[in-house]
């Protein structure tokens, strides 16, 4: 066997370094998705040991279809919050905080995850026919960075509502991750989101604003799937069920999108054109099949972590292995519900002062979506299409959507439902559209959804 190359060198092969340093590179990468991939289950009320097995099988999932080529970890979508806070929001506690996980309307809220995983499939397959250029003219940025945008906006006043809770402990959690991600070095800059909630932890811990009950009582071993939110048994037809269908599922127009940014990112950084090879239609395969399955196991939709790109670019160690080694460490750490019990604990002001700059921030890759694939805003045309977006999003939203009688059904559609159709239909239907996409470099950089 080969020499270990020097430390400025990209390792393409990490068993070079010997199996105790790939674990530990394994464990890297398991940090560095941690801390955004919890925090989806936290403000949904999904179970946080369902979510780490859902990332850790997706990502496993999706090595496995695009034939262990792209060193990619699946964690956490952000950009589906909107639609678990319009399908199923948190109820109120005896104080008045929604803190409740909403056991009758997240087994719906998963359903729409899962069903939202099909649309990666049919993607899929019209780029294997058509080609990426001719699909992605459907979808510009001029209609995807609206949608971004708007995703951000809604969930806004959530994060101010946690915040109220405590503000203390929300604005050390928001300063730490300012800190560190404005004069981070390292692993530090990577892992800030992780490290706000260690820092404003270890404040309420001093604060006597946690309480150790649930740890104490919970086992150290369990089974990580919760029957009670599984997708699966919200498939009954009701309207309730299809109402969440069209309100989550357009999301995954604007995740489809952040996963091509992805990929030309992680292309870029490791020198290899994964969108040529395995190609983009296998890696939206295996994020869209990787979402229908945590969907369907009560977890929430899966997508491309740039965090752990933020690694590779860091270690320049970009064999896929030790991707696949994080994921079996997720795994493992679903298996215990005493630490889902640890993670419960965190107080609504720490979630609320990190939600406080990731839902701004969501809004913020939306504007540089548009600014960075330089969207002509004196075009009317352009215009008039994120106009219509951002008011129909925003708009219906606050007047909870429209109801539409279809037969004896009634279906509900949300802001962001009604604002994804409308910007879709305008973009088909105004003459202009000039978008032209690049299989080279992507396309659509910037659109990563982490901090």
């Amino acid at each position: 066997m080969s020499k270990p190359q020097e430390s400025h060198e990209a390792i393409y092969d990490a068993r070079i370094l010997g199996i105790p340093k790939m674990l530990i590179l394994g464990v890297q990468h398991t940090f560095a998705m941690f801390g955004a991939t919890v925090l989806v289950p936290l403000l949904t009320g999904l179970s946080v040991s369902t979510t780490l097995l859902c990332a850790g099988l997706g990502t496993l999932l999706f090595h496995f279809l695009c034939k262990g080529k792209v060193p990619a970890f699946l964690g956490s979508s952000f950009a589906f919050l909107g639609g678990f806070g319009i399908v199923a929001p948190k109820l109120m506690d005896a104080a008045g905080q929604q803190t409740i996980p909403n056991a009758e309307m997240l087994p719906y809220a998963c359903a729409g995850v899962a069903f939202s995983g099909i649309l990666y499939l049919l993607f899929s397959a019209l780029i294997s026919v058509f080609g990426v250029g001719k699909v992605m003219r459907l979808f510009p940025p001029v209609v995807t960075g609206p949608i971004i945008i708007a995703i951000g906006l809604i969930l806004a006043p959530s994060a101010v509502n946690n915040c109220q809770t405590n503000w203390l402990l929300a604005v050390v959690a928001l300063g730490t991750v300012i800190v560190c991600n404005i004069w981070g070095k390292g692993m530090v800059k990577i892992l800030p989101i992780l490290l706000g909630v260690l820092v404003s932890y270890a404040v309420a811990l001093g604060t006597g604003a946690v309480d150790f009950t649930a740890i104490r009582e919970a086992a150290w071993l369990g089974f990580p799937i919760h029957k009670s939110a599984m997708g699966l048994f919200a498939i009954d037809g009701s309207p309730e069920f299809f109402s969440a269908l069209l309100t989550i599922m357009p999301i995954a127009l604007a995740t489809m999108m952040e996963h091509i940014g992805d990929i030309a990112a992680i292309s870029a950084t490791t020198g290899k054109n994964y969108i040529r090879d395995p190609g983009l239609n296998r890696t939206l395969l295996g994020d869209g099949l990787a979402t229908t399955m945590a969907g369907l196991l009560g977890g929430p939709a899966n997508t491309t972590y740039g965090e752990n790109t933020g690694v590779l670019a860091l270690t320049r160690i970009y064999d896929p292995l030790v991707v696949r080694i994080a994921a079996c460490f997720a795994i493992m750490l679903s298996m215990s519900p005493k630490f889902e019990a640890i993670i419960n604990t965190i107080p609504a002001g720490i979630v609320g002062g990190i939600s406080f700059v990731l839902y701004g921030m969501i809004s913020a890759i939306g504007v540089r979506n548009v600014v960075e694939n330089q969207v002509d805003f004196t075009n009317s045309r352009n215009l008039i299409i994120a106009a219509v977006i951002l008011v129909s999003a925003l708009g219906f939203n606050g007047v909870g959507g429209i109801s539409i009688p279809v037969g004896g059904v009634t279906i509900s559609l949300s802001g962001l439902a009604i604002a994804a159709i409308l910007g879709i239909l305008l973009n088909a239907i105004l003459p202009g559209n000039d978008y032209e996409f690049d299989s080279v470099n992507g396309g659509e950089d910037g659109l990563n959804m982490q901090v």
